[in-house]
């Protein structure tokens, strides 16, 4: 027997699409939504990327690295294959990794208007020095909202991440 969940997904593109877009770098076009089914409650998503690469605008040579997106949606909620996409697309693009970590929370606030966002960047060692970038975006909301979004955050950054260590 098998079950639908009510999930909308009759607007996404690239999901079972079968083919990869072309693309030209990173951008919040290839970042695709569906609606979130529980608006009204604060919970955290958490997606990681442990493959991360690009490469240095200086030297060319690759940027290895996990970058791990947290977040309260509001409205809607990134489908993983496009988020996928998207952190492929850094994959040949030149940039540092204090900027590719700005870059992905503007993309991002940009493509879902969550209620919080936090990108972490945890490069791998390259050269004896490891770099780790964090940003983190809240949403202006009204006041009850806005209590609830962050006592939330509160709470989930008092869970130790062992991946920082």
């Amino acid at each position: 027997m098998t079950t639908r969940s009510r999930d909308q997904t009759q607007d996404l593109r690239l999901l079972g699409a079968g083919r990869l877009p072309s693309v030209d770098g990173p951008g919040v076009h290839l970042l695709e939504s569906f609606p979130n089914s529980y608006p009204n409650r604060p919970y955290v998503i958490t997606i990681s990327f442990p493959e991360f690469t690009s490469l240095c605008p200086v030297t060319g040579q690759p940027d290895t690295g996990v970058i791990v997106v947290e977040y309260i949606p509001d409205a809607c909620c990134v489908e993983s294959k496009s988020f996928k996409l998207y952190m492929f697309a850094f994959r040949s693009h030149q940039s540092f990794m204090e900027t590719i970590v700005n870059t992905a929370l503007e993309d991002l606030t940009r493509a879902l208007e969550p209620c919080w966002c936090r990108v972490k960047g945890l490069f791998a060692p390259r050269g004896g020095t490891r770099i780790h970038v964090f940003t983190e975006e809240f949403k202006i909301l009204p006041k009850k909202r806005d209590v609830l979004v962050r006592k939330a955050v509160l709470a989930w950054k008092a869970e130790p991440d062992p991946r920082c260590r």
